[in-house]
């Protein structure tokens, strides 16, 4: 399974448009190779260079089966992200440069919980049920 961004390319700085100084909205990503039995797909983005240790940005799950995510979509049920929100948290570092990681995974099943899951329920709920992962990680700084 591969990721990628329209946006941005892995290992490159992420526009402003998609932080927190801009227009806060996601960037459109691009999920190729999903395995066949997949149910659905999860997406988690974070930032482990946060003073504060890993910070969640966006948890979506429950996402149908896609090869796209539309920039300022919700493509599935959000989970809290680390402000405690249901929202996707542009990039917005303090200081210094970080990196946030965009991982997408593949079940085998829907996890059906409820919206506003808090991640750590997303990911025991997911445990066993992984198909397959990929991410791409993109760069900000203020």
């Amino acid at each position: 399974m591969k990721i990628a961004s329209a946006d941005f390319k892995n290992n490159e700085f992420i526009p402003k448009k998609f932080s927190g100084e801009g227009q806060d909205v996601n960037p459109t990503l691009i999920i190729e190779n999903v395995p066949e039995a997949a149910q659905s797909l999860v997406l988690i983005v974070d930032d482990p260079d946060a003073p504060v240790g890993l910070w969640t940005h966006w948890v979506v799950y429950d996402i149908p089966v896609t090869t796209t995510i539309a920039e300022d979509t919700i493509p599935g049920k959000q989970g809290l992200n680390t402000a405690g929100e249901l929202n996707y948290h542009g990039p917005m570092p303090p200081s210094g440069t970080h990196r946030y990681f965009f991982k997408i995974f593949a079940l085998d099943t829907k996890l059906g919980l409820p919206e506003g899951a808090r991640r750590e329920a997303i990911e025991k709920a997911m445990q066993g049920h992984v198909l397959d992962k990929a991410e791409i990680m993109g760069l900000y700084k203020r």
